[in-house]
């Protein structure tokens, strides 16, 4: 087992693949069906929308930090930076997901989001831990840390 290796689902047959970091540029093929694989940018948060949610997060095969927020909300602005430090930390580790409240409510219905920022980690498409409120990168890391090697 490669020790230092990102995980991307086949976008063709779904098929998760283990690749070492530092060959995500080599054009990699999956292991099942032999399709090109397309690593994404894990260094900064990606939007997340009602319709994209299950594939950017449940389906994802890299443990995803979900931060349901509004751009109205200042606590969710003061949070934005140390989400962007914790993408860059975590890259190929973990994936940074925002899902704007306002604008996606079916999935902040399905989760129960009652106040922002609200932060759900999920690892195999399942909740394993939840966080409210503008917490501190430390705080962030010491959570995720448990949770992703």
């Amino acid at each position: 087992m490669v020790a230092d290796a990102l995980t991307v689902s086949c976008k063709r047959c779904g098929t998760k693949n283990r690749n070492p970091r530092t060959r995500v540029h080599d054009n990699a093929l999956c292991g099942k069906c032999h399709a090109r694989l397309v690593f994404e940018r894990f260094d900064r948060p990606l939007a997340a929308t009602d319709s994209t949610f299950g594939s950017e997060v449940i389906d994802s095969g890299t443990p995803v930090l979900v931060d349901f927020w509004a751009p109205w909300c200042g606590p969710c602005r003061s949070l934005a930076p140390v989400l962007d430090e914790l993408a860059a930390r975590y890259a190929g580790r973990l994936k940074v997901v925002k899902v704007n409240v306002d604008e996606n409510p079916v999935t902040a219905s399905r989760y129960g989001i009652r106040s922002i920022p609200s932060l759900f980690l999920f690892r195999d498409g399942a909740v394993v831990t939840t966080m409210h409120g503008a917490l501190p990168l430390q705080q962030l890391q010491t959570q995720v840390d448990r949770f992703i090697p």
